[in-house]
């Protein structure tokens, strides 16, 4: 597979408010992401394990039944697979995004929740 130069890379613009880059493993899928400010990303689940690291900014996460978490930069929050959960973007920010395993769902282009 070689080296991912993250600051080479280009983004893939999923909607006008939402970017990413991913890289892709056997057994996970490690993922960039770019948010602005005021960005919602619907309450979805998946089959994978996800543990959310802020790099820049601040995300409000509601996980189940309403359970909320704002993570700052240069925090991480560990989703557990199945997991009902919604996102926002309190800020701009910068997310890496670590899935076990691989998001087979994003491979596939089916990451509608993504994409609105």
């Amino acid at each position: 597979m070689g080296v991912q130069r993250w600051e080479e890379g280009g983004f893939e613009r999923l909607s006008p408010s939402i970017s990413r880059q991913a890289v892709h493993g056997e057994r996970m899928t490690i993922a960039r992401i770019r948010l602005r400010k005021g960005t919602l990303v619907e309450r979805h689940e998946h089959v994978n394990e996800q543990v959310a690291t802020v790099l820049r900014g601040r995300m409000k996460f509601v996980l189940g039944d309403g359970e909320e978490h704002v993570v700052s930069a240069g925090e991480s929050i560990v989703l557990p697979p199945n997991l009902p959960h919604a996102a926002e973007a309190l800020e701009d920010c910068d997310v890496l995004d670590a899935f076990s395993p691989v998001r087979e769902d994003w491979i596939r282009g089916e990451d509608a929740y993504l994409r609105r």
